[in-house]
């Protein structure tokens, strides 16, 4: 039997009733959530225990889990409930001010204050019906990017980390340092031996997920010495001030860190791989027209970043 086929044997509803099966864990509040009767939704059940021969909810006590081979259906149920929405979503002509839809992008809190807010601020004026959703990538997501764009808008985040997918340049940016205002070890600017000797605070730190200056740090012949590792650009200054710790940022993020107070900012005692941030998609939606508007918008708002960070140096 052909795919085609046995998708047309298949009832599409069955699709939101599974997400909300894997989502609720429980008949009762899938039913509430998709205001259908408790019997409805059993019956529904009972089709997807058919077709995939598995109880995909199994009774442990009072309560029900999912089966293993539930919970590894989760992830691509979710994928593609996505997926059906976006293509019923799509209009054959499309105007930006009539618009409704939510765009959702992945990204860092870097990303969000910088290209994030600027892109919100662009969309507000010309389409005030579109809708944003800016939701924090980590090391599972990046990695499996090639997946994980089929359903979502797209991801910022630096050259570096992903390859063999369309992007749009948007702003280059700098690394510095940021040390407490009373760390009296370091004096107006950083050394190489300030950099060997004081501890650090790092973001992200392992081997898939990193920054391009810490790893510059590390092919300098310096293994720093690093006391907490922060996945937040925004959270790391408050774990620099009051100590002797050094951490890095990217320049944009230097107001924002002088804003936190107890800190300062200096500059790298060496010359840092300057960052090239890029909003990555899936080919898919190469030829969608409200894609193109979205992505065009991260442009222009990419250039307007990049003048405040020149203009904050």
């Amino acid at each position: 039997m052909t795919d085609h086929a046995l998708l047309s044997r298949l009832d599409l509803n069955l699709l939101v009733a599974l997400d909300a099966l894997l989502t609720e864990r429980s008949v009762t509040r899938a039913a509430e959530r998709l205001h259908l009767s408790q019997p409805a939704l059993s019956a529904s059940l009972a089709r997807l225990r058919m077709h995939f021969g598995d109880p995909i909810l199994a009774r442990r006590g009072n309560t029900y889990e999912l089966t293993p081979f539930a919970l590894r259906l989760a992830e691509h149920t979710t994928t593609a409930l996505e997926a059906a929405r976006r293509v019923f979503e799509s209009q054959a002509t499309w105007a930006p001010t009539e618009s409704v839809r939510e765009f959702a992008i992945y990204g860092s809190d870097y990303g969000f204050v910088t290209i994030g807010k600027a892109v919100a601020e662009l969309a507000a004026e010309r389409a005030p019906g579109v809708r944003f959703r800016f939701m924090l990538h980590n090391q599972t997501i990046v990695e499996d990017a090639p997946n994980r764009l089929r359903s979502a808008d797209g991801m910022v985040i630096p050259h570096g980390h992903m390859t063999d997918l369309p992007f749009a340049d948007l702003w280059h940016d700098d690394w510095v340092a940021v040390v407490s205002e009373n760390n009296a070890t370091v004096g107006d600017d950083l050394t190489m031996e300030d950099v060997a000797a004081l501890p650090w605070v790092m973001t992200y730190q392992s081997r898939s997920a990193f920054t391009s200056a810490a790893r510059q740090i590390q092919q300098l012949g310096i293994e720093p010495h690093v006391e907490v590792v922060v996945e937040s650009f925004l959270a790391l200054p408050h774990f620099v001030a009051g100590t002797n710790r050094i951490g890095l940022i990217q320049a944009a993020l230097a107001p924002v860190a002088r804003g936190v107070g107890g800190v300062r900012i200096v500059e790298l005692p060496f010359s840092a791989t300057p960052l090239t941030n890029a909003l990555w998609w899936h080919p898919v939606h190469d030829r969608d027209p409200e894609h193109l508007w979205m992505r065009h918008l991260f442009e222009e708002a990419g250039r307007l970043v990049e003048a405040s960070v020149h203009t904050s140096a």
